[in-house]
């Protein structure tokens, strides 16, 4: 509903969608056969202005705020969930910069993170600490004028494309999440590795490495927002803010799917019409829009919430998340069903849309710690009402 949206939602919009259109549809099932990352979009989107929207216009970025960049992912995951995810990663691995660093380190990182030059990654779960961030095995020792960083994360995603990286490890493990605390690292540091690329069942294009660091020295520069023991809460605040945008890319990747479900069910001929005449199949396609429509409102409403400085967003940022992200997976699950035998063939590309979906189930914080974020902010609100 064009009217709900100001001008410059519109322009983003239509942006993406030209983008989607000319640069990632074409390229989406090679990607996926091919698993090779899509420069060739990270360039369109970098010609087009986007791939540092989020970054205040202080630090050369478009400081367009969330709700766009809710829009623009959700346009480009339409056409192909891995891409989409490979470019509203950069927003993750910067927000703790944005959110937590210092001005020094804002001025020296941002600039080249909103003009696409540096891509980031987010560096924060391990093989043991994946819900639980607060048990990060990760160590950071004082060390001279910096630190020396031992340990090992897993599914670092963007991180054989990644040149910077925010990482967590711990200053004291004692301490639990107040030991927790960010760095920068760049690529190429002595002693951090770019490990193992994952072999994913979706968004195949992202590469989702581990990542080592044995003795790997970082100067005193390189602790976010130039304190120890704030990790966690920088951490939290990015997924805060993240959760909307990844809800983004479930219900990009749940249109796309209800659109090829459309096209398809219109052209299907059986028992002498198209399927899509059969009152069976137009209840599925209400169902399926309607789920996708309440997905897209929750998902815009949670973006302005933040982009208003809303007190407290991580209920409406995990109900968000839950909601597009299920209903991603619901819808394209359906859409399969619908296209009957071909929606099991990769000839169509209808499958691939169903693996995609089910990662937004799983990463930036599973739909089952969404609950428990939901559930406990309820029973606060609850106590103090």
């Amino acid at each position: 509903m064009d009217e709900l949206l100001t001008k410059e939602n519109i322009h983003y919009r239509d942006l993406a969608r030209s983008i989607a259109r000319e640069h990632v549809k074409p390229v989406a099932a090679e990607l996926d056969r091919s698993g090779e990352y899509p420069w060739g979009v990270i360039k369109a989107l970098q010609e087009a202005g986007l791939m540092g929207m989020w970054i205040p216009k202080d630090y050369g970025g478009g400081g367009s705020g969330l709700l766009n960049l809710c829009i623009v992912v959700e346009e480009i995951s339409r056409a192909c969930g891995g891409v989409g995810c490979t470019y509203v990663v950069n927003a993750l691995g910067s927000l703790p910069i944005v959110l937590g660093g210092t001005e020094e380190q804002k001025k020296r990182r941002l600039p080249d993170i909103a003009t696409g030059k540096n891509l980031i990654a987010f560096a924060l779960s391990e093989k043991s600490a994946g819900s639980d961030a607060g048990s990060l095995q990760t160590r950071a020792v004082r060390s001279g004028d910096g630190y020396v960083i031992n340990g090992d994360k897993k599914w670092t995603t963007n991180g054989a494309a990644a040149s910077v990286f925010t990482v967590f490890a711990t200053v004291n493990p004692e301490r639990g999440t107040r030991g927790v605390t960010g760095f920068i690292v760049e690529r190429g540091t002595a002693g951090f590795e770019v490990g193992k690329r994952e072999d994913l069942m979706g968004i195949r294009c992202v590469p989702v490495n581990e990542t080592h660091f044995k003795d790997c020295r970082v100067a005193e520069s390189e602790l976010l927002g130039g304190a120890e023991g704030r990790g966690f809460k920088h951490a939290m605040m990015t997924l805060d803010v993240a959760r909307p945008f990844v809800a983004a890319q479930g219900l990009g990747i749940a249109q796309g799917a209800l659109d090829l479900a459309l096209e398809y069910t219109k052209q299907r001929q059986q028992f002498g019409q198209s399927i899509a005449s059969f009152q069976g199949i137009q209840f599925m396609l209400a169902d399926l829009a309607t789920q996708v429509e309440a997905a897209r409102h929750l998902v815009y409403a949670a973006a302005r919430a933040v982009d208003a400085g809303a007190k407290d967003v991580s209920k409406i940022s995990a109900m968000s998340k839950v909601f597009a992200t299920d209903t991603a997976m619901r819808v394209t699950t359906d859409a399969v069903q619908l296209f009957g035998g071909y929606g099991y063939c990769r000839d169509y590309p209808i499958e691939k849309y169903m693996r995609d979906a089910k990662i937004t189930q799983i990463y930036e914080g599973t739909n089952q710690i969404q609950r428990m974020v939901i559930g406990r902010a309820l029973i606060k609100e609850g106590a103090s009402g």
